[in-house]
C-alpha cells in the first residue's frame, strides 16, 4: 500500500537536556535534593544500627572504646550549615552520652589558641565536602595540640577524612545545590548515631532505651516522605510572603539550631534578610523588630512523653503570644495532633511526632521548602546563589 504524504506520521523532535536529566525531572537540584532526604537518612543509618542486638556499629572508627571512655570533653568545629548541625549534635551527645560539648565556628576556633587536653579531649569536624579550608585548619590545630580527631563527612577520601583518626561518612550522595539540604539531615543522622554509640560505650543508656531510640530513628525516612507530601501547602504559604524584606526564626533548646538553619536557607537563596534567635531571648532586643509586616517562623514541636520537651513547648507558646500581642505574623512548625496552637498563630505547618532529639530532622524540611519556593517566586538562582560557592576552599 502506498501512503500519500498527507498521511505520513509526524516526527516530533525532542530536545534532550543532560542537565535536566540529572535533575530527575525536578526544576532545580535543590528541590531534588530536598526530596532525596528520606534516602539520605536511610543510607546514613544502614548497617550501623541493629535493632536485634540494640547496638550501634561504627567500623570506620580508629579510636578504641577504651579511649572513648576516657574522653572528658568533645570540641566540635564546623562552618555554615554544618555548624548548625554541630549545635544540634551538642544536645544529642550531652543528653545521651553525658559528655560536655563545645561548638565553635572553625574560622574562630583556629585563631583563639583553644584549650585542648591531649588524651582527654576529642575534636569532631563536620563538613559536607571534607575540603573546607577553615575546618581543615581547625583539625590540624587540634592534632598539633595532641588531640585525636574524628570527622563527619559526605565525600569519601576527602582531606579531612584522610587526616582524621576515624570518619563517619554521611551517605547522602553528591549534593549539587550550593545551599545544603540533604547533607544537613544526613549530618544530624550521623550525629545521632554517634551519640548512641558513645552512650553505648560509656554505659549511659540501658539496652531498652537505646533500642527504643534506634527504632524511632528507623522510622524517620517514612516520616520524611509523609512530610514532603505537604510541599503544595508550603508553596501556597510562600506565595503570601515572597515580597517581604525580613524574617525572624525562633526556637528553644535543640530547635534553636533549626531556627538558625531556616534563617540561613532563606537568606542564602532568596536574598531576604533573615535572623535566627533563641525564643527565650526575645525580650533582650528582637521584640523591637516586631510589627504587622514581620513574619516570624517559630519551631513549636514537642514530645508529649518528655516532660522537659513539654516545658520548653509551653515556654515557646508564651513567646508566640508575645509576638501576636505586638501584631506580628506567626508561622508555626508544630507536631501533628496539636490543634490548640491554631488559636495562637496565623499559619501552622505540621510535622510527624518524634522524640525531641530526632525532631530537627523533620523540622528543617518545611523551612527548606519555604526558602526554596520563596526564592523561585523572586526569580533567584536557587542552585547557585550569588557570591557563594559549594565548597569554601580558601579563607
Amino acid at each position: 500500500m502506498i501512503c500519500s504524504k498527507a498521511h505520513e506520521p509526524k516526527v516530533q523532535h525532542i530536545t534532550w537536556d543532560p542537565i535536566m536529566a540529572e535533575k530527575g525531572g525536578f526544576k532545580h537540584f535543590m528541590l531534588k535534593e530536598i526530596y532525596e532526604q528520606p534516602r539520605a537518612v536511610r543510607y546514613t543509618t544502614l548497617g550501623r544500627v541493629s535493632l536485634d542486638s540494640g547496638k550501634v556499629f561504627l567500623e570506620e572508627m580508629e579510636i578504641t572504646e577504651a579511649e572513648l571512655r576516657q574522653v572528658k570533653k568533645i570540641n566540635i568545629a564546623a562552618c555554615g550549615t554544618s555548624w548548625h548541625a554541630a549545635l544540634a549534635g551538642k544536645f544529642m551527645i550531652e543528653r545521651l552520652a553525658r559528655i560536655p560539648v563545645e561548638v565553635d565556628y572553625a574560622s574562630e576556633w583556629r585563631y583563639r589558641d583553644p584549650i585542648v587536653e591531649a588524651g582527654e579531649d576529642l575534636t569532631l569536624l563536620i563538613t559536607q565536602s571534607g575540603e573546607t579550608a577553615d575546618t581543615i585548619a581547625a583539625q590540624r590545630e587540634a592534632k598539633a595540640k595532641g588531640c585525636k580527631t574524628l570527622a563527619i563527612c559526605n565525600v569519601v577520601g576527602a582531606m579531612i577524612a584522610r587526616e582524621a583518626a576515624g570518619t563517619i561518612y554521611t551517605h547522602a550522595g553528591p549534593e549539587i545545590g550550593v545551599a545544603s539540604t540533604k547533607a544537613f539531615t544526613a549530618q544530624l543522622t550521623a550525629l545521632f548515631v554517634f551519640s548512641l554509640y558513645l552512650a553505648q560505650v560509656r554505659g549511659t543508656l540501658t539496652a531498652d532505651e537505646a533500642r527504643k531510640l534506634m527504632n524511632e530513628l528507623m522510622l524517620m525516612p517514612g516520616k520524611l516522605e509523609s512530610l514532603l507530601a505537604q510541599d503544595a501547602l508550603v508553596e501556597d504559604l510562600a506565595k503570601q510572603y515572597s515580597k517581604v524584606q525580613d524574617f525572624l526564626f525562633l526556637g528553644r533548646g535543640i530547635h534553636y539550631p533549626i531556627a538558625l538553619e531556616g534563617a540561613l536557607k532563606l537568606k542564602e537563596i532568596s536574598y531576604i534578610h533573615a535572623e535566627g534567635y533563641p525564643a527565650g531571648e526575645m525580650k533582650h532586643g528582637p521584640n523591637a523588630l516586631i510589627d504587622e509586616n514581620l513574619p516570624v517562623v517559630v519551631v513549636c514541636t514537642h514530645d508529649k512523653n518528655d516532660p522537659d520537651s513539654v516545658l520548653r513547648y509551653e515556654k515557646t507558646i508564651s513567646n508566640v503570644k508575645e509576638v501576636k500581642a505586638r501584631s506580628g505574623i506567626v508561622i508555626a512548625v508544630a507536631t501533628e495532633g496539636d490543634e490548640e496552637i491554631k488559636e495562637s498563630v496565623d499559619h501552622v505547618i505540621y510535622v510527624p511526632a518524634a522524640p525531641e532529639l530526632l525532631s530537627p530532622i523533620l523540622e528543617v524540611v518545611p523551612m527548606q521548602l519555604l526558602a526554596y519556593h520563596i526564592a523561585v517566586r523572586r526569580g533567584c538562582d536557587v542552585d547557585q546563589p550569588r557570591n557563594l560557592a559549594k565548597s569554601v576552599t580558601v579563607e
